[in-house]
């Protein structure tokens, strides 16, 4: 069963070497699903037991799922991230050097481990924008092949590089393209290939390194799994299962995923942006609501912010909390932070803890090392927006932000079953005005 679903989650991620192509697939699997594509654009028209998915942007999508008693309704949300760390290829990309070799102009995106990028092979994937007769539109781009490298110096001209790696990002981590002196638009001549379309019809595009290396399980009992992008992959495409087989109905159930949470959400289609609360304001209006009721929506409303968090390094046991630390395989992470860099508090810990043993499955809880600053995610950010209760959770990996992470095998099916527990739930305010949970 969990070798089944990891192999599952693996093949999506796969097929989604960008947010963009990540999002492609989520559209796919909820169309199959019996889910209304919205456009921002237009008017909507919503139903009780309605079905609907709108995306921003082409890398950020939110689904929704209508109960069939809304009279006094809240919303649902689990929210994860589509992108990854990577490289973006400049818009005036090719380099040549000394004539016999092609590079790539490239610069970092999000905080990624430079050396496990080294010495692998390398595809290019992301989006073109297409002129089509007086439209433009939106083609995805994967060469799906062993395209680029970026190659190491040998230990002989940096001999000290055990000892003090460091990696300048314009020198040393710009990808080789070919042998020789080639065209200054080789690539856009290859992507034009690609799409059948004219070279001089694109006029835009967005294309990104991503890794060739093809998921693995492993260990003595094949209880790990390694692929690119499990931040946060892993928990975008778990918790959109569980947002498929769970229903409430009397709640709005919604499965958010964002763009840009590694570059600090602040774009139109991050986590910072209107786009949550564009989408529940226009829900809230669609139903015939007041702005009064959405506001009491709200405050009995629910937000799991679902992002992968560190497991214990076996070489490095140290660089963890004393008691809260996570192991894979150990079930889904609860993240705490005095400083709410996570939105988990006691209220929320409490109402999550209890969704999790009404699903059967194990929790532990994260937190920081005093002494060391850790970084922050999507949770907190989107309530800048839309504000509510919320809980930072995730699945313990090893080697976050590497082009290769690694994770345990059972800690996709626990993240599915405590997410579908979750959106069966609901959440509501009492007398006391502390939010509780009716299973």
């Amino acid at each position: 069963m969990y070798q089944k679903a990891a192999s599952e989650m693996m093949t999506f991620i796969k097929k989604s070497p960008t947010a963009f192509h990540a999002v492609d697939n989520m559209k796919k699997i909820l169309q199959k699903n019996g889910y209304k594509e919205l456009v921002e654009a237009q008017a909507w028209e919503l139903v009780p037991q309605g079905k609907y998915f709108v995306t921003r942007n082409g890398s950020s999508i939110l689904a929704l799922h209508l109960g069939e008693e809304l009279s006094d309704y809240n919303f649902h949300i689990a929210a994860s991230h589509s992108d990854s760390p990577t490289f973006k290829v400049k818009e005036n990309a090719q380099i040549e050097v000394r004539g016999k070799y092609t590079q790539l102009n490239t610069e970092g995106y999000g905080g990624m481990l430079c050396a496990p990028w080294l010495d692998r092979p390398l595809s290019i994937a992301g989006r073109a924008i297409v002129k089509c007769g007086e439209d433009f539109v939106t083609k995805l781009v994967d060469f799906d092949r062993d395209l680029v490298m970026i190659p190491s110096m040998a230990i002989h001209m940096n001999r000290g590089v055990n000892e003090s790696a460091s990696w300048n990002k314009q020198i040393d981590m710009l990808p080789l393209f070919g042998s020789g002196e080639y065209p200054n638009d080789l690539l856009k001549t290859m992507v034009a290939k690609l799409l059948s379309v004219e070279k001089e019809d694109i006029y835009g595009m967005d294309l990104f390194l991503y890794n060739r290396m093809a998921p693995s399980v492993w260990g003595a009992k094949e209880e790990y799994i390694s692929c690119p992008q499990l931040d946060d992959l892993q928990s975008a495409y778990t918790s959109l299962q569980g947002f498929l087989r769970g229903y409430q109905r009397q709640t709005v159930n919604v499965f958010a995923c964002f763009d840009n949470e590694e570059v600090g959400s602040g774009t139109k289609q991050g986590a910072a942006s209107t786009f949550l609360y564009d989408v529940l304001t226009r829900v809230n209006a669609a139903l015939g609501k007041t702005p009064e009721e959405y506001r009491r929506a709200l405050a009995a409303s629910f937000l799991l912010s679902c992002d992968n968090a560190h497991a214990v390094h076996p070489n490095h046991p140290e660089k963890t909390d004393v008691g809260n630390c996570v192991y894979m395989n150990e079930g889904i992470v609860i993240k705490s932070h005095a400083g709410q860099k996570y939105t988990s508090d006691a209220v929320s810990i409490a109402l999550f803890r209890r969704i999790c043993e009404q699903a059967e499955v194990p929790v532990q809880f994260f937190a920081n090392r005093s002494d060391e600053p850790g970084g922050s995610t999507l949770g907190n950010i989107s309530m800048e927006q839309v504000s509510m209760n919320a809980v930072d959770i995730g699945l313990a990996q090893l080697a976050m932000h590497s082009p290769y992470e690694t994770a345990g095998v059972k800690d996709g099916i626990y993240m599915m079953k405590a997410v579908e527990q979750f959106y069966k739930s609901r959440t509501e305010v009492k007398d006391s005005g502390v939010l509780t949970l009716k299973m």
